[in-house]
């Protein structure tokens, strides 16, 4: 193999590609990128066995060929190159000569033969979704997702698709996201995945707010995600999702608006001083203001205290100032309505006056 790509064309789709490649592999394979290139395009695949993401370039072809190359030192090279550097790789044996400005770098390389690819399943639905319209319901839902529960289920996003509406849920036991977005999806039945946290990141990481179409396509074990020259294939997570629905409180008597970015500041200054493990913090709420307390086990103490619109007997709840820092940062709205019943009970939060919105916090006991 012999090509030559400008790094302003390679860099960006070595950024794309090379998040899903662990720097602990159990199989030395998967620390590389397969590299291939014809008729004028260099393609480059990565993949952990769980998820594979491949895009492509144009490329100066003088002779095609497939190798593959490891990820970082590659992404690492094509990184602190110079703007506009055109690199040649030339592979020889079972050695690819990278040449770029005035340097020379010499890559170890495996056989493109041994390169795993996640299994090919055929398609059961395809449909098109915005591109500005899938980051928002990863985005906003997202950071609620558990990472290692032995509930393996939650270790991941509900997507649900309908013919006029897609949803995602994510949920740790501690709390809950919800947002749906109205679309209208050429689609034979209502579906509910669960997409892998690993999966759930790299499209957050990947996905713009831009104008393009994301073409979907479930298999039976897969979902993919083609958006311009970028394709991600994921497996799906086997198993059934809880009832969210039955998690969301209804009925909660009392409700509190307040501005989303000072509640944002007051939380972080009061986290300085919280318990260090548990990131605890007291909210009270009472006529027209709101009180933040925390504590730590050196005796030390943090208060802020700020306007609130609330009409009601006062109520103490213990929250994870982590969990509302997450949602606060999820919210577009400038005041945040919060709906509650007591210390001891799940609160309601979302935008004020937004729709399609829904962040349930379990509370804390301090």
């Amino acid at each position: 193999m012999d090509i030559t790509v400008n790094r302003e064309h390679l860099l960006p789709i070595l950024n794309k590609v090379v998040g899903v490649v662990e720097r602990r592999q159990t199989l030395p394979i998967l620390g590389n990128l397969l590299v291939s290139a014809e008729e004028g395009q260099v393609n480059i695949v990565g993949t952990d066995l769980e998820i594979e993401i491949r895009s492509s370039s144009e490329a100066k072809v003088t002779e095609g060929g497939r190798v593959t190359i490891p990820a970082r030192k590659l992404s690492d090279i094509c990184r602190s190159l110079g703007d506009g550097a055109d690199i040649r790789f030339k592979v020889t044996g079972d050695r690819c000569v990278l040449t770029a400005e005035r340097g020379r770098y010499v890559l170890g390389t495996l056989p493109a033969a041994d390169f795993p690819s996640v299994e090919a399943q055929p398609a059961q639905e395809t449909f098109t979704v915005e591109e500005a319209t899938l980051k928002r319901l990863l985005e906003k839902t997202g950071f609620a997702m558990a990472q290692q529960d032995v509930r393996y289920y939650l270790n991941g996003l509900l997507l649900q698709v309908e013919k006029d509406v897609v949803r995602a849920v994510a949920t740790d036991g501690h709390r809950l996201a919800a947002f749906e977005s109205a679309c209208s999806l050429d689609l034979s039945e209502q579906r509910s995945l669960i997409i892998p946290f690993k999966t759930v990141n790299e499209l957050r990481r990947q996905l713009g707010l831009g104008s393009s179409s994301v073409q979907v396509e479930i298999g039976e074990r897969l979902i993919r995600f083609a958006v311009g020259k970028t394709m991600t294939t994921s497996k799906l997570v086997d198993g059934r999702y809880p009832e969210y629905e039955r998690v969301i409180p209804s009925g909660l008597s009392k409700v509190a608006y307040a501005n989303k970015d000072a509640l944002k500041r007051a939380l972080a200054r009061t986290a300085i001083l919280s318990n260090e493990k548990y990131r605890g913090v007291r909210l009270v709420f009472e006529p027209d203001l709101l009180r933040l307390v925390a504590h730590n086990p050196e005796q030390e103490e943090a208060v802020e205290e700020m306007e609130l619109a609330y009409v009601g007997e006062p109520t103490t709840i213990g929250f994870n100032v982590s969990y509302l820092s997450d949602l606060l940062n999820a919210v577009d709205s400038e005041s945040v309505e919060v709906r509650f019943e007591d210390g001891n009970s799940s609160s309601l939060w979302r935008g004020k006056d937004a729709t399609g919105e829904t962040y349930v916090v379990m509370p804390m006991r301090l």
